[in-house]
């Protein structure tokens, strides 16, 4: 029997941390898979769960127009410090931010760096 997806919802690195070690006290030993991203996440988390939480709030309460919460999740993973480095990180949407959105969402970040 297959499991059935039910929703999918976009989640952060510090999310997906946390449900790691969620996913550990309850199985005691990781999978391999799960031991990589274990692995990679203790590599690239920079904040603590709680910051990555209140720069998010930061971030959709600056409410930029067409930025969904999938947008705000991917900038809180690559922390872009530079509105070059947002542009890079927003690339990949179909997304466009004004210079001046632009350099609020920097600003913002750059509290929690």
């Amino acid at each position: 029997m297959k499991p059935q997806i039910i929703a999918e919802e976009p989640i952060n690195i510090y999310d997906l941390k946390k449900e790691i070690s969620k996913i550990k006290k309850r199985d005691e030993e990781l999978s391999l898979r799960s031991t990589k991203t274990e692995e990679y996440l203790n590599s690239f988390v920079v904040l603590k769960q709680k910051e990555a939480k209140d720069l998010e709030d930061e971030l959709l309460a600056l409410e930029v127009p067409r930025v969904k919460d999938f947008h705000v999740k991917k900038m809180i993973d690559v922390l872009p410090a530079s509105v070059e480095e947002l542009k890079i990180v927003m690339q990949g949407f179909t997304v466009t931010i004004t210079k001046e959105n632009q350099q609020k969402i920097i600003s913002t970040i750059k509290k929690y760096l």
